[in-house]
């Protein structure tokens, strides 16, 4: 698509030079000529030119939206449950598609439907799938038996919430944590939560600078 204008719409707007000696009267005769005065064609070219724009700017809303409901989209964090992997303000993007190929793994970080509302996106860390076994003891986190290595808490402990331990998740679902162990309403009061609420895997922060990086 191009807003160029093709050449031959100036063509009505040339004149040959003025008679040696008449370069004055020909200036004054001109003081209203073509070249000032739009003509149909000019016309013709400016609503060409306005109906491509607002093509393109349909366009480029369209595969933004597209982009952002099937492919990526950013989120902010607007709380410190995953600190410190996350920071309050952190901009994170999130890939949408992924698990239309795979399915999710333990650490995966998702975001993911707030149990309680469909307008609403919690951040959380994969811990189990389904079919595993967590439980908790003694501020540590084990599935299937096996104590996890989870430096990404910075040595916080793992106190239980409201759901009875030990739990199996249950197939389709995910048993999701927040880094922040001691400041995060988790799987520990909502439960596992299923994977078709699973908005997308976040996988970098852009944002600030100072946290820029892969996750």
């Amino acid at each position: 698509m191009s807003g160029s204008r093709d050449t031959d719409l100036h063509t009505d707007a040339t004149r040959e030079p003025s008679a040696p000696g008449s370069s004055l009267i020909a200036d004054d005769q001109y003081d209203e000529s073509p070249e000032t005065i739009p003509t149909e064609n000019d016309e013709v070219s400016i609503g060409r030119w306005l109906l491509e724009l607002v093509l393109l700017v349909g366009l480029a809303f369209l595969l933004a939206t597209g982009i952002k409901t099937y492919v990526i989209q950013p989120f902010v964090i607007p709380t410190g449950s995953m600190i410190p992997t996350l920071e309050i303000g952190d901009y994170v993007i999130a890939n949408k598609f992924i698990y239309r190929f795979e399915e999710p793994a333990r650490n995966d970080i998702v975001v993911f439907l707030s149990p309680e509302s469909n307008s609403t996106d919690y951040i959380k860390r994969v811990i189990a799938v389904g079919g595993q076994e967590v439980d908790l003891r003694d501020g540590i986190v084990y599935v299937d038996g096996v104590a996890l290595d989870e430096p990404y808490i910075a040595g916080a402990t793992s106190a239980p919430g409201p759901i009875s331990m030990p739990v199996t998740v249950p197939d389709g679902y995910v048993w999701l944590m927040g880094d922040n162990r001691e400041n995060s309403q988790d799987s520990r009061w909502f439960g596992a939560q299923p994977v078709s609420r699973i908005v997308g895997r976040a996988f970098f922060i852009y944002w600030p600078i100072s946290d820029f990086g892969s996750l």
